[in-house]
């Protein structure tokens, strides 16, 4: 779960003016958190504490309102709305917690599956969630990066085949799973480190809070942590409610 914040600060700059280079400032003055860490740590506190999770991300809206939520999700939230059928790629970068909190495979998938559906009901939507929770969850219990690419590849459809320098040159900014789910977690599986792995999917460009989320809740489960120095550097920019939960589900499910 950290891993995933840490990726969504440091890729915060970059959102809207992408960068093809992993070499930059891992923290610049105008690094932030943004929905995505919110919605993260709003799905990390159900998970410690219980309760609804489509009340707590309306909770956390409202705790966070200009956090730089889609509009979709924004209407939803503000109007009580039910499902919108998004397959849009907030339901992977939300979805961390649980591929660290339950302990089989089948349990992080049917958990992954209802912490999305109160929003990100579409299939794909619902597949991307899975996706990421699983290679967390195959990740953290051990598995090789050959076993998390043939099981993701197997199960879920996504190809993988695709170098980052392939991509890079080509990708673009897009909101979707299935153009942002295959690409982070291309560049944790071609990383060398936690660190790397957050520079190869900021450099992609495109959604660069979001990839770098989604590749860092992988990376933070297979490299076993978050390197000091950025942990401590994620701290200091959350604020004392997020960073409580944090702390709590790092306590509890970091390792």
């Amino acid at each position: 779960m950290l891993g995933a914040i840490a990726g969504d600060i440091i890729g915060s700059i970059y959102e809207f003016h992408n960068i093809k280079t992993g070499d930059f400032p891992l923290f610049s003055p105008g690094c932030t958190f943004t929905d995505d860490t919110v919605l993260t740590v709003a799905l990390a506190e159900c998970i410690l504490h219980g309760g609804d999770y489509g009340e707590k991300m309306r909770e956390y809206y409202r705790l966070y309102p200009g956090a730089g939520y889609g509009g979709m999700f924004r209407h939803w939230a503000q109007t009580g709305a039910t499902a919108y059928n998004s397959f849009g790629n907030g339901a992977a970068m939300r979805i961390s917690p649980a591929g660290f909190a339950f302990e089989t495979l089948d349990e992080v998938l049917a958990q992954a599956r209802r912490f999305t559906e109160p929003t990100h009901n579409h299939p794909e939507g619902i597949k991307g969630a899975q996706a990421t929770a699983a290679a967390i969850f195959l990740a953290r219990t051990g598995g090789t990066k050959l076993q998390i690419r043939e099981h993701v590849e197997r199960s879920f459809g996504y190809d993988l085949s695709r170098p980052l320098n392939v991509i890079r040159p080509v990708y673009r900014f897009n909101e979707t799973c299935q153009a942002t789910v295959p690409e982070a977690i291309t560049a944790f599986l071609e990383s060398t480190g936690f660190e790397d792995a957050i520079r190869k999917a900021v450099s992609l460009g495109g959604d660069s809070d979001t990839l770098a989320c989604i590749t860092g809740g992988i990376a933070h489960a297979f490299y076993g942590g978050v390197p000091e120095n950025i942990e401590r550097a994620v701290y200091e920019i959350l604020d004392e409610r997020l960073a409580k939960v944090t702390r709590e589900f790092m306590g509890r499910f970091g390792g």
